[in-house]
């Protein structure tokens, strides 16, 4: 059973995603649910798919690769192959690799939920043939504001959850998503040996989400080693559902904080994770919804705009700290974002540490409604800094 079979949901409304159409053979990875399969057929409505999601297409194609050979060698090269969730069946990408270079097919499209299996069972990841794509969940820019800041907080951006008729339907999906996708995607995969310590383990790793991440501290609060904890956190990471965000660490005079903070891919699958539909949340995790608003807008930009750089974090021992800091060549930005209606001069401290001996473009995002320019600093609402962030004017071109 599949997520997206569990509702009966309306699609209200269709929304163009800012994910280009490649112009040659691409890995399309993004987490269950991001719309990567809807997204193909709607942009490659020619292609012939095989969906690996289907049992008897999987054992088919697990056990007779040469068969999706024998069949796409029967098609024209102009047309679109599609292989959804190709990890569950990566013997096929030495097919691919042949038909690509033996008989000069270029037209596929391997999406996948899951990196894991590719990377740690040495499959063909085709030498670079085939470039590298990533569906996000939806942005403010594809919503076309049309979904307010608060409702994006609680409930994420999900194409299910976004169209879903009322609170109730998307409470229920969220879930019934991390529920669904442990058994499907970490149970189904092996990933991991005891579901129940790792279902422990991924409620204390949401609950501890956008901190500076203490992986001992964090394995003894889940009653787990330390390297079981290292584990699960990989185990995240290579399917898609949450990812590390380095310490940005430019200057070597300052001593800096080291440690990486970790992030969830999406606030509805967070607040899912850590309970928060049912329990109430420690004070300070609406800030840390909004912070995971905010980078996965970030991420999303520079991803389907092709924005280069880097993205980080900036603190020091003492506490001083910046939510996000933007970097390429000369160019740095920082950013950073408090959950407050009310601007206090104080969310400038961390800044004003950062600009110390360097040129750099400082905002904050708020959750209240003036725009103001306060000793070069932009302050910003939300929603006005995430329509400039997709206008290309915070992070440039």
């Amino acid at each position: 059973m599949y997520i997206a079979a569990i509702f009966t949901v309306n699609l209200v409304a269709m929304f163009t995603r800012d994910l280009q159409t490649p112009r040659t053979a691409a890995f399309l990875f993004g987490p269950r649910g991001t719309g990567k399969s809807t997204w193909a057929r709607e942009i490659l409505g020619n292609a012939w798919f095989v969906n690996l999601l289907q049992a008897e297409e999987m054992l088919l194609y697990q056990s007779q690769p040469t068969q999706f050979r024998a069949r796409v060698l029967a098609l024209s090269k102009d047309r679109w192959i599609v292989v959804d969730e190709v990890q569950r069946a990566p013997g096929l990408l030495d097919e691919v690799h042949y038909l690509m270079e033996e008989k000069g097919y270029r037209r596929f499209l391997l999406t996948g939920s899951s990196a894991r299996k590719l990377k740690r069972g040495a499959a063909n990841l085709l030498a670079g043939r085939a470039l590298l794509k990533y569906l996000f969940p939806l942005t403010t820019h594809e919503l076309g504001s049309t979904i307010p800041v608060p409702q994006l907080l609680r409930y994420g951006a999900l194409p299910t959850s976004v169209t879903a008729e009322d609170d109730e339907l998307r409470e229920a999906y969220l879930r019934a998503y991390v529920t669904v996708y442990l058994s499907e995607e970490i149970r189904a995969e092996g990933l991991v040996r005891n579901l129940g310590t790792f279902t422990r383990f991924l409620e204390v790793a949401a609950l501890a989400a956008g901190q500076v991440t203490n992986v001992s501290g964090l394995a003894r609060d889940a009653s787990i080693s330390r390297e079981t904890a290292r584990g699960y956190f990989e185990v995240l990471v290579d399917t898609l559902v949450g990812s590390w965000l380095p310490a940005w660490r430019p200057r070597a005079k300052v001593k800096e904080v080291a440690l990486p903070k970790f992030y969830w891919f999406d606030p509805g699958v967070l607040r899912a994770a850590a309970g928060g539909f049912d329990n109430p949340l420690p004070a300070d995790f609406e800030g840390i919804m909004l912070e995971h608003l905010v980078l996965h807008e970030i991420r999303a930009h520079m991803h389907y705009a092709n924005v280069k750089g880097t993205l980080g974090y900036w603190a020091t021992p003492s506490g001083t700290e910046v939510d996000f800091v933007y970097s390429q060549g000369a160019r740095t930005v920082g950013i950073e974002v408090k959950h407050s209606r009310n601007w206090k001069n104080s969310f400038r401290k961390g800044l004003q540490s950062l600009c110390e001996g360097q040129k750099v473009q400082t905002w904050v995002v708020y959750q209240g409604e003036e725009e103001m320019v306060v000793d070069g600093t932009r302050v910003m609402p939300v929603a006005s800094f995430l329509r400039r962030l997709h206008a290309g004017e915070v992070l440039g071109g």
